[in-house]
C-alpha cells in the first residue's frame, strides 16, 4: 500500500517541480562584447523577448524620418535592434554633442577614486585661481561638485566660450542651476591633478578597459571646449557600463558609491539632474536657458527610472535599470529644434512602448 501511495504520488511531486522551475527561471548573465576590436557582439532575437514584431517598422521609419542615422536598442548586453540610415555606418564616428558630458561626470570619479581630487573641493585648488572673470571670493565658492551638478552659479547666457573673460559671476555657486559648459573644466581638474594629458587618462582609464573607439575633437572656436566623437556600438558600450553602475565583465572601472551619487538627484534646485546625467521619473525639472521649474517627469512615456545622457540635435544615450536596457540614438536634429531636450524624447520612447510592452 506505501508503494502505491508513492507511486500514485509521483507525479505530483513532478508537476510541482516544474511549476517551480516555471516561476523561478534561471536569470540570463549580463553579456559583456569583447574589448579586443573584433566586431563580435551577440544578439537577442525581438521573439525571444516578447515584443511585439508589428512595431519594428512603424518605429524604424519615424526614425528614418526623423534625421536619424543609428539606433540601437541592447537587453542584458545583448543587441536587439541595430539600425543605420542615411549613408551611416556601424564603423562611421558621430559627435555626441553634450551626451558627452557623462563621459566627464565619469572620468571625474575615477580621478577622485584614484585619490587625485576630492570633488567637495575647490575648483581653484587644481588649476588655480583666475579660472573666471569673477570676484575671487565668489570664484573661491565653485567646487568641483557645483561643476558636475550645473549649479556654479556662472552666467549662462554668453555661450559657450569657457575663456576665463567670458565666465562671469551671476549668482554665488550653489544657489542657481543653469545649464552651463563650464563643466568642461573638469577636464583640466582631471589633468592637472593626475599629471597626465585629459587624453591620455581618458583613453587608458576608460575607453581602452571598455573597448570604445573614438576621439575628442577641440574646434577651436569655445575656449577650452572639446566634443567626442565614437561610433554607435562605442556609445552602447558606456551605456552598458552604466547600466552595471561602473562594472564592466566583473571589473569595477567606476566605484559604485560615486555611480549612486551621478544618477541621483544632486542639488535642490533641479531635480533631474544628477553629475551631468539626466534623471527621468523626477516630480519636478528645470530645461537648459531657463531658469523656470515645470511639473512632472522629462519624458513621461520613459520609465520612472531611467537616467540619460543627452546632446544637442538629439544624441541620446537612455539607461533603464529596470528593464536591463540601454537604447542609442545618433543623428541630426529630430525637429527644427536643437536644445538637449526635444519632444522628440518622448515621441520616440511612445514608438518604443509599443515595441517592448
Amino acid at each position: 500500500m506505501k508503494k502505491l501511495y508513492i507511486l500514485l504520488l509521483f507525479p505530483l511531486l513532478l508537476s510541482n517541480c516544474s511549476a517551480d522551475s516555471n516561476e523561478n527561471p534561471v536569470e540570463e548573465q549580463m553579456y559583456f562584447p569583447p574589448t579586443d576590436g573584433s566586431t563580435t557582439w551577440e544578439t537577442k532575437s525581438i521573439l525571444s523577448l516578447g515584443w511585439n514584431q508589428n512595431a519594428v517598422q512603424p518605429l524604424l521609419e519615424y526614425l528614418e524620418l526623423k534625421h536619424s542615422k543609428s539606433f540601437m536598442i541592447i537587453v542584458n548586453g545583448r543587441i536587439v535592434m541595430e539600425n543605420y540610415f542615411n549613408g551611416h555606418t556601424a564603423t562611421t564616428n558621430w559627435y555626441w554633442a553634450s551626451a558627452g558630458k557623462t563621459l566627464t561626470a565619469t572620468l571625474s570619479g575615477i580621478a577622485e577614486q584614484e585619490g587625485f581630487i576630492d570633488i567637495n573641493n575647490k575648483v581653484s585648488d587644481y588649476i588655480g585661481t583666475g579660472w573666471t572673470n569673477a570676484p575671487l571670493a565668489k570664484e573661491n565658492l565653485i567646487t568641483c561638485k557645483n561643476l558636475l551638478s550645473m549649479n556654479s552659479g556662472l552666467n549662462d547666457a554668453l555661450g559657450d566660450d569657457v575663456s576665463p573673460t567670458n565666465l562671469q559671476y551671476t549668482a554665488d555657486a550653489g544657489t542657481r542651476w543653469a545649464y552651463h559648459n563650464v563643466y568642461v573644466k573638469m577636464q583640466d581638474v582631471v589633468a592637472q591633478s593626475s599629471g597626465q594629458t585629459w587624453n591620455n587618462y581618458f583613453n587608458t582609464k576608460l575607453r581602452d578597459k571598455i573597448g570604445m573607439n573614438g576621439f575628442w575633437f577641440n574646434s577651436g572656436t569655445s575656449g577650452d571646449l572639446s566634443v567626442y566623437w565614437s561610433t554607435t556600438r562605442s556609445m552602447a558600450r558606456f551605456g552598458l557600463l552604466n547600466l552595471n553602475k561602473g562594472k564592466w565583465n566583473g571589473t569595477q572601472i567606476l566605484n559604485e558609491n560615486y555611480f549612486a551619487q551621478a544618477t541621483t538627484t544632486s542639488q535642490n534646485i533641479n531635480q533631474a539632474y544628477g553629475y551631468l546625467w539626466w534623471l527621468n521619473g523626477k516630480t519636478s525639472y528645470h530645461l537648459p536657458q531657463t531658469q523656470i521649474q515645470f511639473s512632472g517627469s522629462i519624458i513621461p512615456n520613459g520609465a520612472n527610472d531611467m537616467f540619460m545622457a543627452l546632446g544637442k540635435n538629439d544624441q541620446k544615450i537612455y539607461v533603464i535599470p529596470s528593464k536591463k536596457m540601454v537604447v542609442i540614438r545618433m543623428g541630426d536634429a529630430a525637429d527644427d529644434e536643437n536644445f538637449t531636450l526635444s519632444n522628440f524624447d518622448n515621441e520616440l520612447w511612445g514608438k518604443i512602448n509599443a515595441l517592448i510592452l
